[in-house]
């Protein structure tokens, strides 16, 4: 029996009732009974048969398999491809928001509202917790549904109830641009760090690309520093992996940063750390408010910033020296100017002024060339 077929049967209570018997795409034998009508049973045979032609047949089984099932697989699957510090951050929203809303539930009994709701939940605060920011709402939010995505493409269920919900805008924080003189002041307020917030603020390079710095990643002739790992700490650990992206680069480094490395290589080999903490393993990133980095933020006077922030004010005083959007793109290590553009479109400014100042020149020029050839033509 391939086709489904359709039956007439009566209940306990004498009250007639329909059955449809198929097989599923594994050759095993099944029903589902209950149609009030023989049309309501036929609809439901026509529609199960076209979705095993097109392969998309959803056992009912399949539907009470539940989202702890499913989620730990999920994370390892991950894990496969994800460098350390992603996968943590996957691991933690798994752990701390998704498996406890989420983790008894059956795969057919959520619903697209009740998502929306929970990421209501997630954005405002509940009685019993505070909200979190958009950013992690979608991270959050990304890992319900990649669960739930991979479950419709196993045939587990036939749509992602968590596909199609509105999600909270994420805001982007306005960089913070030192200048020149700030940088100086924060370096030498820095003391022994005085050559690594240099090359922070002058080679926009991440923190984890600066203190994954060998001796034999510089070629102090050339002005170049070889950026080719990256350790990330995540959990207290610390990740040596490759940069962002996977992408090896190279990086100029100014005349003047030249001296203040040289003199940070002395006394080391060529695979030593060019920064390093005292037992020679990688430095540590320094803590926000009482670290080394704030205390000579705050004893320079300068804006409050973080390490990271430096990487902005690499991109201004690159800009403000007259690089353009693909070459601190080259510096800054982004997948495409269009990235750099987005993300520091107002340091361009200047630049969309004198293409427009820039035009206008031209137009005068062209019409003052055909003013001149008009009564050129004229005196003849």
């Amino acid at each position: 029996m391939n086709m489904a077929t359709i039956e007439r049967y009566e209940t306990s209570t004498g009250a007639t009732r329909w059955r449809v018997r198929y097989r599923t795409p594994d050759r095993r034998q099944t029903d589902k009974r209950g149609f009030r009508t023989k049309r309501d049973a036929e609809a439901f045979a026509a529609t199960l048969e076209a979705a095993k032609l097109r392969g998309e047949y959803v056992s009912p089984a399949h539907a009470r398999i539940t989202v702890d099932q499913l989620g730990p697989a999920w994370l390892e699957r991950k894990r496969g491809h994800l460098k350390p510090s992603g996968y943590m951050v996957m691991e933690a929203a798994w752990r701390l928001r998704v498996q406890p809303r989420w983790g008894h539930m059956a795969l057919g009994d959520i619903r697209p509202t009740a998502v929306q709701q929970w990421i209501t939940d997630l954005t405002r605060g509940t009685a019993g917790t505070k909200p979190v920011g958009a950013s992690v709402v979608r991270r959050t939010h990304y890992v319900l549904s990649s669960i739930l995505s991979d479950a419709v493409r196993d045939n587990l269920i036939a749509h992602n109830p968590a596909g199609d919900v509105k999600l909270p805008r994420t805001s982007r924080k306005r960089p913070v641009y030192l200048t020149h003189e700030q940088v100086g002041d924060l370096a030498a307020a820095a003391g022994e760090y005085e050559a690594l917030v240099l090359l922070l603020a002058y080679t926009g390079l991440r923190w984890g690309e600066a203190v994954g710095l060998r001796v034999r990643d510089l070629d102090l002739l050339r002005k170049r520093a070889s950026i080719v790992e990256n350790a990330v700490q995540a959990g207290g650990r610390i990740n040596v992996g490759t940069p962002k992206a996977h992408k090896q680069r190279s990086v100029p480094l100014p005349e003047f940063l030249v001296a203040y490395l040289a003199r940070q290589c002395e006394g080391k080999g060529r695979d030593d750390l060019l920064f390093s903490a005292a037992d020679g393993t990688h430095l540590r990133r320094p803590h926000a408010t009482s670290g080394w980095f704030a205390k000579a933020a705050s004893a320079a006077g300068v804006p409050h910033v973080t390490p990271h922030d430096l990487r902005h004010t690499a991109a201004s005083l690159a800009v403000s020296a007259g690089a353009n959007v693909k070459a601190v793109q080259k510096m800054l290590g982004h997948a495409s100017a269009a990235m750099t553009l987005d993300v520091y479109a107002d340091l361009f400014n200047d630049d969309l002024e004198a293409v427009a100042t820039a035009l206008d020149a031209a137009r005068s020029r062209e019409s003052v060339g055909k003013m001149w050839a008009k009564h050129g033509q004229n005196d003849v």
